[in-house]
């Protein structure tokens, strides 16, 4: 069983930020998020770079805001909006964050127009199927960040922790699952973002920050 670690990684590059290197299985390892398929529109999707290289997933809420989980924040920080390809999208500069949790709110330096991510007010079902956003790794190692937005669906099983001690929501794979570089990203359910990634066990389950558990806070943020 693979040890629960929080989902960021500079994909791109050589060295894994993971606090706890995780060993892939030969027999795990899958040549398609992981799973699922890919998102031909999302113009609600935020793209999270440090330094210049691509490190999280996330969503536009609000004209200067961008929601993403709290381990995807340093410094450096510029998001891309709006583009399902990844390097593609309108380019904005962070100018400071605010963070509860495993959830971040970003500041953008300017105003962005776009659909905006609608936030929930109260947590999915047990049992309902949702569905989950990232450029993640694509297989389990030797892969890097998805080009294009992927999407897959998962079961919510209940509630748990994030990995800063916040609730979060628990779930399971049913065609694909959340893996490294999808951090940051949306769980949906009825059409409304329920969480964000924050955690995952590498095989099948996957653990994200609950909105609603931190609704309040992220109105007082970004006034949505």
């Amino acid at each position: 069983m693979r040890v629960r670690t929080t989902l960021l990684a500079l994909v791109a590059a050589s060295t894994s930020l993971f606090a706890t290197p995780v060993a892939a299985q030969a027999d795990e390892v899958e040549p398609f998020i992981i799973g699922g398929g890919t998102v031909s529109s999302a113009p609600w999707s935020a793209q999270i770079y440090r330094n210049g290289s691509f490190t999280c997933s996330g969503t536009i809420i609000a004209a200067r805001y961008v929601l993403t989980a709290r381990h995807c924040t340093g410094s450096a920080m510029t998001v891309r909006v709006g583009s399902v390809t990844r390097g593609s999208g309108t380019l904005a500069s962070v100018s400071t964050y605010s963070t509860r949790y495993d959830l971040a709110v970003l500041t953008l330096a300017t105003s962005i127009s776009t659909s905006y991510m609608p936030l929930a007010s109260a947590n999915p079902p047990t049992n309902s199927t949702n569905s989950i956003y990232g450029w993640g790794m694509t297989c389990y190692e030797g892969c890097s960040a998805a080009t294009q937005l992927k999407t897959a669906t998962v079961r919510v099983t209940g509630l748990s922790t994030d990995a800063y001690g916040g609730q979060a929501i628990a779930s399971t794979r049913v065609n694909g699952n959340a893996w490294r570089g999808d951090s940051g990203g949306p769980q949906v359910y009825n059409g409304q973002q329920v969480g964000v990634a924050s955690t995952a066990d590498g095989v099948s389950r996957q653990y994200y920050g609950s909105v609603a558990y931190s609704r309040t806070w992220i109105r007082s943020v970004a006034g949505v």
